[in-house]
């Protein structure tokens, strides 16, 4: 059943309910409870230029800007699986032959650009990676998955217990040449963490919705304002993050102001002071 979900169109903030549902108005500082459904089927196609030009291989993502990052965490229950932490961003990205010299067999690599869904890779050694790209799982130089686009090693933003970096390969390299039915991610960040951790929650229907959201997003506005997203499943929830990736803080940020009807407008400057 849940290989025949059909492709949802994005979903703007202003189309979704949001309410504490303990009834209480929380103070502006403190967390909003949100109740989120399936914004877009998130197409790997729209992370390649869909002119018919060619990425620029010298171009290296110099237009993204990691102050534009939305910092995140996901919580299954009352534990954290996922965080994307001011440090983290901190640490910026790096020209693919600059992460050549520190990726290991086994590593997950993440490649962003402004305006674009990031594209996450297996490392499998020999310069070259594992990724789903266009409802295909494909082999590629690094350089040639990356597009001229800056990356960085994302081992460590899920939480999970890793499986062992030859395990991690293998899994990987099993699915090669698996392309459209036979693919069972929705996306490239899935099927890379599939590969590294090897959680069925990452594939397509991986869990069963029954009404309940176990899974809460929380993305920190700014020091003391943030929001929560509820949703029932893990798929759901990356989906809806990859599309806040895509369209950047400033915008996420815009969205939740327009949806809240905030007195106070949310500002867009990184430190929100």
């Amino acid at each position: 059943m849940g290989n025949q979900v059909e492709k949802l169109t994005h979903l703007s903030y202003n189309e979704v309910p949001t309410a504490d549902p303990n009834g209480l108005d929380l103070e502006d500082e403190g967390p909003r409870i949100g109740v989120s459904y399936i914004f877009s089927n998130d197409d790997d196609e729209q992370e390649e230029n869909t002119d018919g030009t060619e990425n620029d291989p010298n171009d290296d993502g110099k237009e993204y800007d990691k102050r534009n990052e939305m910092e995140c965490a996901v919580y299954y229950r009352d534990e954290c699986i996922y965080e994307r932490s001011r440090n983290s961003i901190e640490i910026g990205t790096q020209p693919c032959e600059n992460l050549l010299n520190k990726c290991k067999p086994g590593d997950l690599v993440e490649f962003v650009t402004a305006g674009q869904y990031p594209h996450w890779v297996v490392y499998v050694g020999d310069f070259q990676v594992v990724h789903l790209h266009r409802s295909e799982i494909k082999q590629n130089f690094m350089s040639d998955a990356g597009q001229g686009k800056q990356g960085r090693i994302v081992n460590d933003l899920y939480k999970f217990r890793p499986l062992n970096s030859d395990v991690v390969v293998q899994n990987a390299l099993d699915h090669v040449g698996s392309k459209e039915q036979r693919v069972s991610w929705r996306n490239s960040e899935c099927f890379a963490a599939w590969c590294r951790f090897g959680k069925r929650e990452f594939k397509i229907g991986g869990e069963i919705r029954i009404g309940k959201q176990p899974y809460r997003m929380k993305l920190q506005l700014c020091e003391k304002k943030s929001h929560v997203l509820e949703f029932q499943s893990l798929e759901d929830l990356i989906i809806e993050k990859r599309r806040n990736d895509q369209i950047g803080r400033d915008a996420v940020n815009q969205e939740l102001a327009n949806h809240l009807n905030c007195s106070e407008e949310i500002t867009n400057d990184y430190d929100c002071n």
